[in-house]
């Protein structure tokens, strides 16, 4: 075992006193080491019912044979930290999560691994931070809240409180209906209700068999995500006697698994950025699997750009629809998408569940009767985004799949937002905010708060937002993000003038300004090269971070 660097030989005598004073057993001194990574926090929703879930695990691997030891990793929420300097620290908090877990799994030679995550950035560090280490590993999320409800009307914490805002500023709503609303948007613990970022990545990482069936949906309250707790924690330690590695589990076809159901779902867009980041990190050859295969996964932009032409949306979730991860959990959840997926199409390489799976065709329509035969995510190119921008297609109202209209420019989230408060933005414009990407921003900031205040204010089929910025999983409307290259690095987005008109064309998957090759070159001539001023940590990101469409690797 790798513990026994720590722990056998003459020489380990003060690394033994040492594991001693932490209550190691000298019995359980011959058990598996396993660490449990926990991003438990009072400030974040999704985590703060973990401290439960941190016994359930520790008692299944103890109940296992194993050795437990708990640890602590950041976490952000993305909806706290959303509309402010803070969400700069969203996105580069996912790589300093990953370099967390390696450091203490790697400094104290840990044989295995439980990562208790929930919400936006914590999922994909901790699987960046798996495929690094490459010991045993499984992936506990949390699971969703529960829905809010007020005066019988189903609410989730995007339409409950962000949308809110925008129909109280239109008059729709008064202040004190506003007050219910916030109030009983997010009645307990637990990600956000909808198919949004945190529980997108849930929902790839069972796809991807990183956590057990049914790990994604199962609400953060509820005792059937104890029971899965425990069983990943007694999991984890037969994984260990059995040398099951994440390079076992993570591959090129697994990765591509999680790329289908991504798009039969229409998940968050976010998850284009963090599948190239844990391809990205798959690549760099921390170990070979149980095959002996050493060859990269080689995952690109091009394969979501390949697999969104062929795959159907068979379910929609909120936001695209009313259906919350609730309903989705009792429809069936990812073991009855997974099947569906492995009967339906060619491309999805795996097995069939051992046992018979429920399925509500209510919510998890048959493959061959889907929502609609366009994917629910795509990749835009075109002037504009040479190198790739993506779009929610499912978020969409079909009737704009082609949207001509008028650049308003802003450099900054907040000049967008002060001209959306101000009723600046009218119908048939389209919002560019711009120098917000991973070097620019720094930190590729979610632009939340503007695309529901347009959707709020009745703008949401009438005006567009492009940016070279994020999306929450929770936008709606006609939106398009990841604009590569970003306004920093002299990308198209930053020339783009007030006045100038815009193309969308989702049918087509392009992107375009309408004006001239002569005249963009003229303006590239023109433009001043980006200071990054940005001081510690956001400093040390902005000059390291690659692009959005290599994932906003560092």
């Amino acid at each position: 075992m790798r513990s026994d660097d720590i722990k056998k030989g003459v020489a380990r005598t003060p690394h033994r006193g040492l594991l001693m004073a932490t209550g190691v057993s000298k019995k359980n001194m011959d058990s598996p080491f396993i660490g449990i990574a926990s991003s438990f926090s009072d400030l974040v929703p999704g985590h703060i019912g973990m401290r439960d879930l941190e016994r359930q695990i520790e008692k299944g691997i103890h109940s296992a044979g194993g050795q437990a030891f708990i640890f602590g990793v950041p976490a952000v929420c993305d909806g706290i930290a959303m509309g402010h300097s803070g969400m700069q620290y969203s996105l580069p908090s996912r790589d300093l999560i990953a370099d967390c877990v390696e450091t203490v799994a790697n400094a104290h030679r840990l044989d295995g691994l439980v990562l208790l995550s929930n919400c936006d950035k914590i999922t994909p560090g901790m699987l960046i931070a798996a495929v690094r280490i490459n010991i045993p590993t499984i992936i506990v999320t949390a699971g969703p809240m529960l829905d809010g409800e007020s005066r019988c009307e189903k609410l989730t914490m995007i339409k409950g409180a962000f949308e809110a805002i925008g129909k109280y500023r239109n008059g729709e709503i008064t202040q004190e209906r506003l007050l219910e609303l916030e109030e009983a948007s997010c009645p307990s613990a637990g990600a956000c209700q909808g198919l949004y970022t945190a529980n997108t990545m849930a929902c790839l990482t069972e796809v991807l068999g990183m956590s057990l069936p049914y790990c994604a949906t199962a609400s953060a309250v509820s005792s059937q995500k104890r029971r899965i707790a425990f069983e990943s924690g007694m999991q984890v330690v037969d994984w260990v006697r059995q040398d099951i590695k994440p390079s076992d589990i993570i591959t090129r076809d697994s990765l591509r698994n999680a790329i289908i159901a991504d798009l039969a779902m229409g998940g968050s867009t976010n998850s284009f950025l963090h599948i190239l980041a844990v391809a990205n990190a798959a690549e760099q050859g921390v170990g070979v699997n149980k095959e002996g295969n050493k060859e990269g996964v080689n995952i690109t932009l091009k394969d979501f750009e390949e697999l969104s032409y062929k795959i159907h949306q068979f379910v929609k979730l909120e936001p695209s629809s009313d259906i919350t991860m609730t309903q989705f959990h009792n429809a069936g959840g990812m073991p009855a998408v997974i099947d569906e997926l492995v009967k339906s199409v060619p491309e999805f390489k795996g097995g069939k569940w051992g046992k018979e799976v429920y399925s509500d065709k209510r919510v998890i329509h048959p493959y061959s009767e889907p929502f609609t035969t366009k994917p629910g995510l795509g990749i835009l190119y075109g002037n504009i985004a040479p190198e790739g921008s993506v779009i929610k297609i499912s978020a969409v109202d079909e009737s704009c799949y082609e949207f001509e209209g008028t650049a308003r420019t802003f450099d900054s989230e907040e000049e967008a937002m002060e001209a959306l408060e101000g009723d600046l933005i009218k119908e048939g414009d389209v919002v560019v905010i711009r120098y917000e990407g991973p070097k620019g921003g720094p930190g590729m900031r979610e632009m939340l708060a503007p695309t529901s205040l347009l959707v709020g204010k009745g703008l949401g089929t009438k005006a567009a937002l492009i940016t070279d910025g994020r999306f929450s999983g929770g936008t709606r409307g006609i939106c398009v993000g990841h604009i590569c290259p970003e306004a920093a690095n002299g990308g198209v987005i930053a020339l783009i003038k007030d006045g100038d008109k815009i193309k969308i064309d989702i049918n087509n998957r392009t992107l375009n300004l309408l004006v001239s090759e002569e005249e963009i070159e003229m303006r590239r001539k023109e433009l001043k090269p980006f200071v990054n001023n940005s001081k510690g940590y956001l400093g040390k990101y902005s000059r390291a971070v690659q692009d959005a469409s290599h994932g906003a690797i560092v």
